[in-house]
């Protein structure tokens, strides 16, 4: 249970810088500073233009935002429901260990089983033992059996050229 002062709730636009800098500390923890581009222009659009596909929840402090969870629908077709992925989740070091964390992951997994979504699902970096012991104490179990496999930059370029333009009879 998070400590008085403490809270979770929806993110709103006013959070905006915040959560940017959040996001922005989280890939410096994460070793990839150079690699996080995200501006607050984005997660606007992201978060609240006409067709939102991301959502998320803030960690608070008093008045100041300390975390965040960022997350979006996914769908399990074994499943026929659709399910949470948890792109971040981020409290700041100094307030770690006042259930904000476990807050956040709370609201998600309410979030679910409100919608009757199947699932919660995210990815940790193999080396943050913190984390997983983390994840792990809330009974949440890695898959194993399975890898993550991205394409992005040039070879996503590449393999979208391949596509043979739309209406083409071949």
């Amino acid at each position: 249970m998070p400590v008085p002062g403490t809270g979770i709730r929806r993110v709103r636009e006013s959070d905006l810088a915040a959560v940017v800098g959040l996001v922005h500390e989280l890939a410096a923890y994460e070793r990839a500073p150079l690699e996080c581009q995200l501006s607050r222009g984005q997660l606007r659009r992201a978060l609240f233009g006409p067709q939102p596909a991301l959502f998320g929840h803030v960690a608070e402090v008093g008045d100041t935002v300390v975390g965040c969870a960022l997350w979006f629908l996914n769908y399990s077709t074994w499943k026929g429901s659709h399910g949470i992925y948890l792109e971040d989740l981020y409290v700041q070091p100094e307030y770690r260990g006042r259930g904000l964390g476990r807050g956040l992951l709370a609201a998600l997994a309410a979030e679910s089983c409100q919608r009757g979504f199947g699932r919660l699902e995210w990815s940790v970096l193999d080396w943050n033992m913190t984390a997983i012991r983390f994840y792990e104490a809330l009974g949440a179990r890695p898959l194993d059996e399975w890898q993550t496999f991205r394409l992005s930059g040039d070879a996503l370029s590449a393999l979208g050229r391949a596509v043979e333009p739309a209406g083409s009879d071949g």
